[in-house]
């Protein structure tokens, strides 16, 4: 290894750690200055090809159509409904906690739709005597997971550009990604509730924040304010625009061709179907069009969009410069290993803080280093298989909605251990990594092959 590569190496952790440090946007500032360093002190080049420009348009198309649902007050009914169902049934929190996050994941293409839930989850699982870190780390890991299944996520998208050109449609993707990280969620969701010490009064740190007050008492009348008719009509249209531009894009894959997918290609008809979903939001919902940018799902989208450009650039950068090594190494080890490739999605997601970057950054390469083509892609079963380890967003714990789970549980349950990796996120997590995986590898092969 020469002082060059050592000194590259040092920029891209480097700029990974400072982009952590700041957190935010600042994940993207940071990307970028990395971006400076390795091209114009050490190097290496770059070019546009390296931005994952239709991560980004993806990820802004579907922020809009949710955008245009917030303010017409259709995110608040649909979490209302969310919140019935979490209060209707509160013995099964452990299992409704991460089953409705995983959903809202899937509808809405992004993880930060668990924002809504966790005050809810915190309360019911307090009214029930149990831990709230529980049900807490739970949902939060399944709306992370769930990004790997969603159909208009940017991940899914960048991930079946990848794929189809191996022969794996995008129906054939969903197949295999839904069912295998739900299960894997839920197998990690019995396993917490079977074996975990959930008893919230035999914890010493809420019954040291209760003696102080520090604990809010739970509130059984809980009232639901009233519904509009444009909070409903826009939560209609969201939805059957979603199943719409689903079908879409099932009916242009290899093996259907209802339409023809040179006029209108699935990353383009995601964007302009999601455009056009909030376009008629607007319309029928009189929505006040100045009041969209003013939105907090707006904000977290423009801040996820900075966040994918200059750290999967920086990424990109790296990996590119050095992709003949790259090559070299993982057609050694991946194919001998296959399990390793998990394994490399699991600590890079941590570092590149988005599953659409870390999609964007290792999946090409791997292809490449194992030489598939449409003809020789018997092993693309692998890259299917290990893709839901590509959300290891939790490991650090400064990811917004595991800090959102721990600031907003005021029994003190969930929390960050005294060396960092040790918090309440790291083993639910990584179990429900492990099983979706364990799932992969037994299913991808099955359907695949």
């Amino acid at each position: 290894m020469d002082i060059m590569l050592i000194l590259q190496i040092i920029v891209l952790l480097g700029g990974i750690y400072l982009g952590v440090r700041l957190g935010g946007m600042g994940v993207g500032y940071a990307g970028g200055l990395g971006v400076i360093v390795l091209t114009l002190f050490l190097g290496m080049k770059t070019d546009l090809s390296h931005i994952p420009v239709d991560v980004i348009l993806i990820i802004a198309s579907v922020i809009a159509a949710i955008t245009a649902l917030q303010v017409a007050g259709g995110l608040d009914y649909m979490v209302q409904i969310a919140e019935k169902i979490l209060r209707n049934n509160p013995k099964y929190i452990n299992y409704l906690g991460p089953a409705v996050t995983y959903f809202l994941t899937i509808l809405a293409g992004t993880g930060h739709t668990a924002f809504s839930t966790i005050p809810v989850i915190v309360e019911v699982a307090k009214g029930q005597n149990i831990k709230p870190s529980a049900p807490l780390a739970l949902s939060v890991v399944s709306s992370q997971i769930a990004i790997t299944a969603s159909p208009i996520s940017a991940a899914v998208v960048a991930m079946t550009g990848v794929t189809e050109k191996l022969g794996v449609s995008y129906p054939l993707l969903l197949g295999i990604c839904i069912p295998t990280t739900f299960v894997g969620c839920m197998i990690t969701s019995f396993i917490v509730n079977k074996f975990w010490d959930l008893d919230l009064s035999k914890d010493p740190i809420y019954q040291e924040r209760l003696e102080k007050g520090l604990v809010a008492k739970v509130d059984t009348n809980v009232s639901y304010k009233e519904v509009s008719p444009e909070s409903k009509r826009s939560l209609w249209i969201f939805i059957i625009g979603i199943l719409v531009t689903v079908c879409y894009a099932f009916s242009i894959s290899d093996n259907i061709k209802l339409f023809d997918k040179n006029i209108l290609g699935r990353d383009s008809a995601i964007m302009s179907f999601m455009l056009a979903i909030g376009a008629i939001i607007t319309i029928t919902c009189k929505v006040e069009t100045g009041k969209l940018i003013e939105s907090s799902t707006f904000k977290s989208g423009m801040n996820a969009c900075i966040c994918v450009l200059g750290i999967a650039w920086l990424g990109n950068v790296f990996v590119q410069g050095h992709i003949g090594e790259i090559k070299d190494m993982a057609s050694h080890i991946v194919t001998k290993y296959p399990f390793v490739l998990a394994i490399a999605l699991y600590f890079v997601s941590c570092l590149l803080y988005s599953q659409a970057a870390t999609t964007k950054v290792m999946m090409p390469a791997i292809a490449a280093a194992l030489g598939m083509t449409m003809d020789n892609n018997g092993q693309v079963w692998i890259l299917v298989a290990s893709f839901a380890a590509a959300s290891g967003l939790f490991i650090l714990p400064t990811y917004p909605t595991v800090l959102g789970a721990i600031a907003m549980d005021d029994t003190g349950t969930t929390r960050v251990g005294k060396y960092i990796f040790n918090h309440s996120f790291i083993v639910p997590g990584t179990l429900a990594v492990f099983f979706s995986v364990l799932l992969g590898f037994i299913v991808a092969p099955m359907l695949i092959g």
